[in-house]
């Protein structure tokens, strides 16, 4: 007895699912220890938060401030979209710098065609250093303990 033909179904590809799943669109960044999952609101005004606080609270300094949202500014959609960021583990500085690379990858997201901006920019890249593991026989990972001739 001959089996039925099953029907072809297309999958949606990666960018579709997350498009449909929700009102927002989800992206993950990461520096150092720390990770960021941003949120994504399409229809916005601009506001940007991190932890549910104001990101300008959140973190302290203006150059953070501005490493959060170098992403918009490279594409020119600074008010145009809400963010919401959850952000864990690691220090201020790479903290700001995963929840840029979150929105970087959100927007690409978005829309396809921001991606050679923010590529160009060096949004998209994972930056892969690391703090370096201490050695045995050292006090850190390089400093040796000092030399004593007598």
């Amino acid at each position: 007895m001959p089996r039925p033909k099953k029907t072809e179904e297309k999958k949606p590809s990666e960018a579709e699912k997350k498009r449909v799943r929700h009102s927002y669109l989800y992206a993950v960044g990461r520096r150092k220890k720390a990770v960021a999952r941003v949120r994504l609101f399409k229809k916005g005004e601009g506001k940007i938060t991190v932890n549910d606080k104001e990101y300008d609270q959140y973190f302290p300094t203006f150059e953070l401030h501005q490493t959060i949202t170098q992403p918009l500014e490279a594409i020119g959609k600074l008010k145009e979209f809400n963010i919401s960021i959850k952000v864990a583990g690691g220090g201020p500085r790479g903290q700001a710098e995963a929840a840029r690379h979150g929105i970087a990858r959100a927007l690409v997201i978005f829309e396809k065609d921001f991606r050679k901006t923010l590529k160009h920019q060096g949004f998209l890249r994972r930056d892969p250093r690391r703090k370096e593991r201490k050695k045995p026989g050292l006090k850190r990972a390089r400093r040796a303990p000092q030399f004593s001739k007598r």
